[in-house]
């Protein structure tokens, strides 16, 4: 600690990328700040690597794209970030009647998309239903999106703001409901369904709506919901916020790994061990950049396995030496642009789910691919001149409870292979063909399953957004009595507030989490 330093305005428990972008507010408001990191490096799981042994590509390990991210923060903060867009939204190989094709949806959507919805169906209607509903969509999202970056609204606030019937089909029924009254065809009801899945598991029926606001945050950032390609890696990001927050005086230690807080009536002391004894620090305000589980035992009350989130996910990260061949002839340097679905037909989504949900690794695994050097091959170095390319691959419907125990590994390469065959359904030969080997001799492939993300970045479970989503609003009744209240990153603690994915308009690259909780410390502390 500088100087010798024990007494801050806010300590920020973990340097994730909500724990820098609190600290960079705070710190340019002229508050005292330490950030705690638990890892040896910022960034949590928004970090590039170079994971293959000699080899120079540097991947975006966990956290892979940008949508929630808002301009207005990045302006606030002078981030130098550049978002690449991609130039397919998406595209979905398929087979019908033995015949390959796939469904191409351009950024913006074009002649080709309307042509390839026609080829699909044989006719126009599911290219209209499909404008319609997102033109609805849009709607909502451009409700939603400017309040991201304010005191909470209430949900009849935002009821009020748009159609009746598009806050039934998004927030009120299950969004299975919705799919299946809007569209017909399995394979265009999948790629609408695939938002309300990435990291959590649900059926498209669930009566919690869990799916409809994992949905309703995948369609909203920036009022246009489209993810893009951070360049130079997610870790371009975290590195960003990280010199923001230090530039403006905040303190950063690493290898800072927090055992406890204990918080009083208008202070709390934080306790530490930095790898060879323990420390502690007095604050007027902790921030909470770990999940709300995790905080839970900080403060004393203990483990409970019965509120434990369980995170749904399987990545994997490959180097391929080229871009295979599709068996349906389309160019793969635009299939592979955007988000190529597989294994993701309405149907195949829900028998993946029910085949989990009693234990077993879905037969054909629903996933999608992105290549993020063809959009930004700075992260290749020297091997975007080779023809190399980075493929990442991220599965739904694979709990944690499927790769428990004893038979865990065993799960867990059985998820890869079918995640591997759903992908060389479609293509010419196998991807093994193409992927490259590192200096030692070994393919250039790592997957990671939600107990490798608890080990490696201690999110409990493995979940993504350290537990379910919340509507990004207050309940009618909710009480708004003070600044954490009100800016949706409350404890039970007055002195100790969340500003992570667990804060109430958390989850993704956002930021929001960190943002919101600086607003509240500045209201309280100014």
């Amino acid at each position: 600690m500088s100087n010798g330093q024990h007494s801050y305005d806010v300590a920020i428990v973990g340097g994730g990328h909500n724990g820098l972008v609190a600290a960079a507010y705070l710190a340019r408001a002229g508050l005292s700040v330490v950030v705690l990191e638990r890892l040896g490096h910022t960034g949590g799981a928004a970090v590039s690597v170079s994971p293959f042994a000699g080899l120079p590509a540097r991947l975006s390990r966990y956290s892979y794209l940008v949508s929630l991210l808002p301009e207005q923060l990045m302006a606030d903060l002078d981030l130098d970030v550049r978002l690449a867009s991609r130039s397919t939204a998406s595209y979905t190989p398929y087979t019908r009647d033995g015949q390959a094709g796939g469904l191409l949806i351009e950024r913006p959507e074009g002649e080709l998309t309307r042509k390839s919805f026609a080829a699909l169906t044989g006719s126009d209607r599911e290219y209209d239903a499909w404008r319609e509903f997102y033109a609805d969509v849009t709607d909502l999202a451009h409700a939603v999106a400017p309040t991201l970056m304010s005191p909470l609204p209430l949900e009849r606030e935002l009821r009020e703001a748009v159609d009746p019937g598009l806050w039934r089909d998004v927030v009120t029924q299950p969004l299975g409901r919705t799919i299946e009254e809007r569209f017909l065809d399995d394979t265009v009801r999948g790629v609408v369904a695939t938002d309300a899945l990435i990291g959590t598991f649900a059926s498209l029926h669930d009566p919690t709506l869990v799916q409809n606001r994992c949905f309703l945050y995948h369609l909203i950032g920036n009022g246009t919901g489209e993810w893009r390609v951070p360049i130079g890696g997610m870790g371009a990001v975290t590195d960003a916020l990280a010199r923001a927050a230090t530039s403006a005086g905040a303190e950063i230690l690493t290898g800072a790994g927090v055992s406890r807080i204990e918080p009083g009536s208008n202070s709390a002391t934080v306790v530490w061990h930095d790898g060879s004894r323990e420390q502690s620090l007095t604050c007027r305000r902790v921030l909470s950049g770990v999940a709300p589980w995790v905080l839970r035992i900080l403060l004393g009350d203990g483990e409970d396995d019965a509120s434990k989130p369980e995170g749904s996910q399987l990545k994997i990260n490959f180097l391929l030496d080229r871009l295979p061949e599709l068996r349906s002839g389309a160019d793969p340097a635009v299939a592979f642009a955007g988000t190529l679905h597989l294994g993701e037909d309405y149907t195949q989504l829900e028998t993946a789910y029910a085949e989990a949900s009693a234990g077993q690794v879905p037969t054909t695994m629903p996933g999608e691919v992105y290549c993020h050097s063809l959009s930004d091959p700075s992260i290749l170095g020297d091997l975007a001149a080779q023809g190399a390319h980075t493929l990442t691959y991220f599965g739904l419907h694979t709990p944690a409870s499927l790769f428990e125990g004893p038979g865990g590994a065993a799960a867990k390469d059985l998820a890869v292979e079918r995640a591997i065959a759903s992908l060389d359904e479609h293509l010419v030969g196998s991807i093994r063909d193409c992927i490259a080997t590192d200096t030692d001799g070994n393919p250039c492939i790592e997957a990671k399953v939600p107990q490798d993300i608890e080990r490696d970045l201690a999110m409990p479970g493995g979940h993504i957004f350290h537990g379910d989503l919340d509507w990004p609003w207050a309940p009618n009744r909710a009480r708004r009595d003070t600044a954490a209240q009100q800016w949706g990153v409350a404890t039970d603690h007055d002195v100790v507030l969340l500003c992570g994915s667990g804060a109430r308009r958390g989850g993704a690259v956002s930021g929001l989490g960190g943002h919101n909780a600086a607003q509240a410390v500045l209201a309280d502390l100014g």
